[in-house]
């Protein structure tokens, strides 16, 4: 019984994490400008990166296999995030702007 559940949980860590990952490519395509779609995809693609190494860690049968996954999640949970960063920075000093609301269309109203 023990097994089952945990191969439960783990497929139902790989699927959402799956489906976060499916999220945050329909995110880059939909998303108006560079900034929006650099959030969506850094948000969404570390979630979704991090439930399947979850997933895969609860699949192994090896400390050693277990203890390279949950390494690896680490740099992707520090790493997805600077390179996200650091790419915006990049973007902003070469001069790309980003799209702010037109008059009338969702800007702040003036108190």
């Amino acid at each position: 019984m023990t097994a089952a559940l945990l191969d439960g949980l783990s497929w139902a860590l790989l699927v959402s994490g799956g489906l976060f990952c499916m999220v945050g490519g329909i995110g880059l395509l939909r998303m108006p400008d560079f900034y929006t779609r650099c959030h969506a995809a850094s948000v969404t693609d570390t979630l979704g990166a991090g439930l399947v190494l979850a997933g895969l860690v609860l699949q192994c049968d090896q400390v050693l296999v277990a203890a390279k996954l949950a390494i690896i999640g680490l740099l992707l949970l520090f790493i997805g995030p600077v390179a996200t960063h650091a790419l915006a920075r990049a973007a902003l000093h070469a001069g790309v702007k980003p799209l702010l609301a037109r008059d009338g269309e969702g800007a702040p109203s003036k108190p």
